[in-house]
C-alpha cells in the first residue's frame, strides 16, 4: 500500500490531467481558431466544451464498471485512453475532428477522476477524507497555475498542435506510477454484480440521499461559473481589458489563491467541519459575485478589479467546491464508485451546459459573468439550506427524501 504521501501526490497528479486538458488550452484558442478557420470567436468555447461533456457523460459508467472489476485495471486503460486521443487531437485536420477529439479525450480523462475519487473513498471517510481530499487538490490547483505557462511557452517555440502531445506525454507518464505503484483498493466485500437492478439499486442511493443531492446541485453550480469563466477569461484579457499577454500571469494569480485556500481549507477542516467553512465559502462567492456587477456597471471593468475579486472568488471556490464533494460522497461508502459516477457526471455535464450558456453570453464586458455567478451561487444556498434544514446545521437524522 501507498505511503500517505505519496498517496496523495497520485492522486492529486491524476486529477491534474483534467485541469492539464482545459487550462493549457487557454492561450492557444486564438491560434486554434485561425489555423482552423473558425470565424466566430465565442466557438472556441466549445474546445473546452467538447471535453468536459465527454468527461461527463463517461462517468456515468466508470463507476459502476468500477464497483464490478476495480479501481487500478481501469484506470490504466483510461490513462491510455487519453494519451491516445491526445494524439488524434494533434493532427486534427478540421474543427469538429477536433472537437470529437476533445470529447473522447474527455472520456479517457474522466476514468481517471471518478477512480481517484472512489480510491480516496474507499481509503478514507468523514473529515479525514476532506483533509485528504484537500490536500489533493492543493496540489491539483498547481495545474492551473502551470498549464496556462506550458501552452504558452509551446507557442512561443511551436504550433499548437505541440500541446495536445504534451499531454499525451503526461497520460502515458502518469499510467507509468500508476501501473508501478498503485495497488487495486476496492475491497472483495464491496464489490457489485452489473445488472440493472443493482445499478438501479445503487443510483436510488445517491439520488434519495438528500445529502448527496444538494452538495451534487451545489457543486454542479459551481462547475458551471468555473466553466463559465473558463470559456470566456481568454477574450476577456484580449477584448474586454485589452492585456491578452497577461492572460497566463492573471490565470497563476488566481489559480494561486485557489491553491493556498485548498491548503488551508485541509489545515482547518479537521477542527472547523465542511459545513461551516463550506457553507460560509458559497455565501462569500456570492457576494463577491454581486459587489463585481455593481463595480462593473458604475465604472467599468479594470484589470486589477478583475483579477482582484475574481481571485478571491477562486479563494471561496476552493474552500466550497473541496468541501461539498466531500459531503456528497459522505454517506456513499456501500456505492462509492457509482455515487462519484453519478455525482461527477451530473456535476460534469451540468456544468459544460451551464457554463457554455454564460461563455455565449460574453458581451464585451464581465457582467453576464457575474450575474451567472450570482445566481448560482442563491441557488445552491437554496438547496443546502432545504437539505440541511439550515445553513451550518447538519441533518444526520435524515437520510432520504
Amino acid at each position: 500500500m501507498l505511503g500517505r504521501l505519496e498517496f496523495i501526490a497520485l492522486i492529486a497528479t491524476i486529477q491534474m490531467i483534467v485541469a492539464f486538458a482545459i487550462d493549457s488550452m487557454l492561450p492557444a484558442l486564438k491560434a486554434i481558431g485561425s489555423s482552423l478557420h473558425v470565424a466566430d470567436e465565442t466557438r472556441l468555447g466549445l474546445i473546452v466544451t467538447a471535453f468536459t461533456l465527454g468527461f461527463g457523460i463517461a462517468q456515468l459508467f466508470v463507476g459502476t464498471i468500477s464497483d464490478r472489476y476495480g479501481r487500478r485495471g481501469l484506470m490504466m486503460i483510461s490513462l491510455v485512453a487519453y494519451a491516445v486521443t491526445s494524439i488524434i487531437a494533434a493532427v486534427a485536420s478540421s474543427f469538429e475532428l477536433l472537437l470529437l477529439a476533445r470529447m473522447a479525450q474527455g472520456v479517457g480523462a474522466a476514468g481517471g477522476r471518478v477512480l481517484a475519487v472512489s480510491v480516496v473513498r474507499d481509503r478514507f471517510e468523514g473529515r479525514d477524507m476532506a483533509q485528504v481530499m484537500s490536500f489533493t487538490s492543493a496540489i491539483f490547483m498547481a495545474a492551473p497555475i502551470l498549464a496556462p505557462f506550458m501552452g504558452q511557452a509551446v507557442l512561443e517555440v511551436a504550433p499548437w498542435r505541440w500541446i495536445f502531445i504534451v499531454l499525451a506525454f503526461i497520460g502515458a507518464s502518469v499510467f507509468l506510477w500508476v501501473a508501478l505503484r498503485l495497488p487495486e483498493t476496492l475491497d472483495p466485500k464491496n464489490r457489485r454484480v452489473i445488472s440493472f437492478a443493482s445499478v438501479r439499486q445503487a443510483a436510488l442511493v445517491v439520488v434519495r440521499d438528500r445529502q448527496s443531492l444538494a452538495y451534487s446541485i451545489a457543486n454542479a453550480c459551481l462547475t458551471a461559473t468555473v466553466m463559465g469563466f473558463l470559456t470566456s477569461v481568454t477574450l476577456i484579457f484580449a477584448d474586454t481589458l485589452q492585456r491578452p499577454l497577461l492572460l497566463p500571469v492573471g490565470f497563476a494569480i488566481m489559480a494561486g489563491c485557489m491553491m493556498a485556500a485548498s491548503f488551508t481549507n485541509a489545515a482547518i477542516v479537521m477542527r472547523f467541519g465542511m459545513r461551516r467553512i463550506g457553507h460560509a465559502a458559497i455565501i462569500a462567492m456570492t457576494a463577491v459575485a454581486a459587489l463585481h456587477v455593481g463595480l462593473t456597471a458604475f465604472y467599468g471593468d479594470h484589470l486589477f478589479i478583475f483579477v482582484a475579486l475574481q481571485s478571491l472568488m477562486m479563494v471561496c471556490f476552493a474552500f466550497a467546491a473541496g468541501n461539498f464533494g466531500a459531503m456528497a460522497m459522505e454517506n456513499m461508502g456501500t456505492v462509492a464508485g457509482t455515487a462519484s459516477s453519478i455525482q461527477g457526471a451530473f456535476t460534469a455535464i451540468a456544468g459544460a451546459i451551464g457554463g457554455t450558456l454564460i461563455g455565449t453570453s460574453f458581451d464585451g464586458t464581465t457582467i453576464p459573468l457575474y450575474l451567472s455567478i450570482t445566481g448560482a451561487g442563491l441557488l445552491s444556498i437554496s438547496v443546502i439550506w432545504i437539505a440541511e434544514g439550515g445553513l451550518f446545521v447538519a441533518r444526520h437524522d435524515v437520510k432520504a427524501v
